[in-house]
């Protein structure tokens, strides 16, 4: 899967947050939803756009971004 695919930056929408293939739903709504106890399927219901990999998409660019912060030098 291709994160460019699936997690666009667009500085005129959202303030230029990660939102989900151009939509107005932003990594970090997903995030919190999941973090909150929906499960997949109730995100897929409540927004018929996504799509389930968008989710899996969601949980990597996550990761990533975690990945960075943990590698970064002290300052």
């Amino acid at each position: 899967m291709e994160l460019r695919d699936r997690i666009t930056i667009e500085p005129g929408k959202r303030g230029g947050k990660p939102c989900i293939r151009g939509l107005r739903i932003t990594v970090y709504d997903i995030l919190e939803y999941l973090a909150s106890g929906m499960s997949e399927d109730e995100i897929l219901s409540d927004f018929p756009d996504l799509e389930r990999d968008d989710i899996r998409a969601v949980l990597t660019f996550a990761a990533d971004r975690e990945r960075r912060l943990v590698t970064l030098p002290p300052a």
